[in-house]
């Protein structure tokens, strides 16, 4: 029996950006933050709580992004004797984290505005249409910074929803003011608000299931875990596999583990990093461990149903 272990770690270019998504983050928050006063203010100076709970939930969002800055912070922690991974999986918290962030300010949003329909107070729609027209520029721009890394990343992608859906509630606000001032429907401010809290659910519930997936060690929603399997026991000289796990160490990189049965024994080192190099390319599986048995011993993974009874 021979065990080969590899640990194939991201290419250089990677680390610049990482660096580019540590300068979005600081841009964003300062911009969400600055928006934040300004569209509590206004809002409650406009009466307004389509205003007010949207900044309320820029808030949260500003939180959201210190959460996922610092697990892009905490994922290129060396690994130590302690966190042998490292502390990659902080991404896949905060991914957790931040939806279930939203969430519960929707909540909130949504009972203050459910009380405003017994009494639609006077709402200064020209202050409303102002300050949200600032929030479209404001959360576009975050968004627009986040973009790139929001493809592969769920940590990342976290982040870009949350500025996106912002932009979009901010443009309804937009709407909402408009009409006001046209029609003296003040009843709009808390539909408007309840609008908001449809838009982020709709937007936070892939992340908050992706996320819960990762956090459970699911396999990533990007590999096809039969072709996986298929290649595998394609390879030379491999008449069987079992134990085949696959996981998510973070929100960018995956990890493999798989017994390979192989009667002919041990091939190559080549041919092992041959395999691992290929699990990387064809199914961005970063971390592969692959053990080597003859078939000689029935080899049963602890976590099979009949593992017990041997």
């Amino acid at each position: 029996m021979a065990n080969h272990y590899a640990h194939n770690h991201l290419h250089d270019h990677d680390h610049g950006d990482r660096d580019n998504h540590g300068r979005a983050f600081v841009i964003a928050i300062a911009l969400n933050m600055f928006f934040v006063v300004v569209e509590f203010t206004y809002g409650f100076i406009a009466n307004s709580t389509a205003l007010m709970a949207d900044a309320g939930h820029n808030l949260s969002d500003v939180l959201g992004l210190l959460l996922a800055w610092g697990a892009a912070i905490l994922t290129r922690q060396a690994p130590n004797k302690r966190y042998t991974y490292g502390l990659r999986s902080t991404s896949i918290l905060a991914a957790l984290a931040n939806a279930m962030l939203l969430l519960v300010a929707c909540g909130a949003i949504a009972w203050e505005a459910i009380q405003r329909f017994s009494q639609s107070p006077v709402v200064a729609g020209l202050t409303v249409t102002l300050v949200a027209g600032i929030g479209i520029v404001i959360n576009g721009l975050s968004a627009w910074l986040f973009v790139k890394g929001s493809k592969g990343d769920l940590n990342i992608r976290g982040a870009y929803l949350h500025m996106a859906a912002d932009a979009a509630v901010s443009l309804g606000v937009v709407i909402a003011g408009i009409a006001m001032m046209v029609t003296g429907w003040y009843w709009l401010d808390p539909v408007v608000s309840l609008m908001i809290v449809a838009v982020i659910v709709i937007g936070t519930w892939g992340l908050l299931r992706e996320s819960v997936q990762l956090a459970l060690s699911a396999v990533p929603a990007h590999i096809d875990v039969s072709a996986v399997e298929t290649y595998l026991r394609q390879c030379p000289g491999v008449v069987d596999i079992h134990d085949l796990h696959i996981w998510g160490m973070s929100t960018t990189e995956s990890a493999l583990t798989v017994h390979l049965v192989m009667p002919e024994g041990h091939p190559s080192d080549a041919f092992m990093d041959d395999i691992m190099c290929t699990l990387k390319e064809l199914f961005s599986v970063q971390h592969s461990t692959l053990q080597v048995e003859q078939g000689t011993t029935n080899h049963v993974c602890a976590l099979h149903a009949g593992a017990a009874a041997n």
